[in-house]
């Protein structure tokens, strides 16, 4: 009996038996696309995160106040650490390399305008932002770049505040109170989305000194630095540590770079992405106990199949061939089925639940499919063995 006979044979055996054979396979399609719904959702879920953490650009530093360490020590006792201020941002905007620097302070307020009122997001930033994080205007003009100490009332409102407060009017010129002060307003931002559940367009923006003393803050909540496209960011990083350690007299400031939230992000979602690729490879473990009990059934109820090959002159290993073969093409079209029906799942999940981030995961599909035939193979191994130690005469007998 050679390969192409072998072939022959197993196909046609597993085909002369196609509701065995189907509900073999299906087994092992349903642990396959299992593993396909749900890595597609962590890939998805990977995508969009990095996708959020992208959207203002991968060339950006963030500093925060307070140095992400813990000491051995009472907390009072290292409780030294200097707010970041204006001056320091000025000073990081000295640095090679360094092309914008956007200080920041956040909180909610009470904004009036229109004729309406709402509590919304404030953020007291500078002139800058719209270049460092990617924002652009619809209308108007951004925050002017006035004296930091002492800037202008001037207010640029997000989309969704300005619809809310103006409706369609045009609000340029327009008077409004955030938090009880006057501002003028000069612009409108072009809608920016959410960002982990924080509506970005429902916001206003005002100079971050008036942030400052609208929100009675001694220090910023943060400082992005924007450095140009290729520079050394080792240098970058360097240099604002070097600055900001002669000004404060020690490091009481924590440094991040975009790449490090990325590998830190990567590697939680990678993490994610296994473990559900786990779950649903336990339904592939299934689905090879049905393959080992649909074969050691078919070895039964071909024992006498299996006497004639023997009598015809039919090797032990070739018997054991065929049974492998059978079991490798259940597992084989179980995988590439249980890939079919994966894949409809998410493009029905697409259609249903646009909002829920799905993106087929290639590797771990191309993974699955190898493991489904390797459990194909494991199952089969023992009821091949079996079938191959038949003896001829009592396979006849069998008849």
């Amino acid at each position: 009996m050679n390969t192409s006979e072998l072939i022959r044979f197993t196909s046609t055996s597993a085909v002369s038996h196609r509701l065995r054979s189907g509900l073999t396979a299906l087994g092992i399609a349903i642990g396959v696309a299992a593993v396909v719904l749900l890595t597609s959702m962590g890939e998805g879920l990977r995508v969009y995160m990095v996708a959020q953490f992208t959207q203002f650009g991968t060339n950006i530093v963030g500093i925060n106040p307070g140095k992400a360490q813990t000491f051995g020590m009472p907390a009072g006792v290292l409780n030294s650490a200097r707010p970041l201020s204006l001056a320091d941002a000025q000073a990081l905007a000295r640095l090679p390399y360094v092309r914008s620097i956007v200080p920041l302070v956040q909180g909610t307020a009470s904004v009036e305008g229109g004729g309406r009122e709402r509590q919304t997001i404030v953020s007291g930033t500078g002139d800058q932002l719209t270049e460092a994080l990617s924002f652009r205007v619809a209308l108007g003009k951004f925050l002017p770049p006035d004296d930091p100490n002492t800037p202008r009332a001037f207010a640029v409102l997000g989309s969704k505040l300005y619809r809310e407060l103006f409706g369609a009017a045009n609000p340029l010129g327009e008077r409004i109170r955030v938090g009880g002060q006057r501002y003028t307003v000069i612009g409108v931002m072009e809608s920016k989305g959410t960002m982990f559940g924080f509506d970005l367009d429902d916001a206003v923006y005002i100079p971050v000194a008036r942030g400052l003393e609208l929100f009675n803050r001694e220090g910023l909540f943060e400082i992005d630095v924007m450095y140009e496209e290729g520079a050394p960011v080792e240098e970058v990083v360097e240099g604002i540590r070097r600055v900001l350690i002669a000004r404060h007299g020690g490091e009481d400031f924590t440094i991040t770079t975009q790449q490090q939230m990325l590998d830190v992000l990567g590697s939680v979602l990678n993490v994610v992405t296994f473990a559900v690729a786990a779950l649903g490879g336990i339904s592939l473990l299934v689905g090879g106990v049905g393959i080992f009990t649909i074969m050691t059934i078919a070895v039964r109820e071909r024992t006498a199949e299996i006497g004639i090959l023997q009598a015809i002159g039919a090797r032990r290993r070739q018997i054991r061939d065929i049974f492998l073969g059978e079991s490798l093409l259940l597992a084989g079209l179980g995988g590439l089925g249980g890939i079919l029906l994966g894949l409809a799942c998410v493009a029905v999940l697409r259609v249903a639940l646009p909002a829920l981030p799905v993106s087929p995961a290639w590797p771990y599909m191309v993974l699955a499919v190898i493991v489904a035939l390797v459990i194909g193979l494991v199952a089969g191994v023992l009821p091949a063995v079996r079938a191959a130690r038949l003896d001829p005469v009592e396979s006849l007998r069998a008849e």
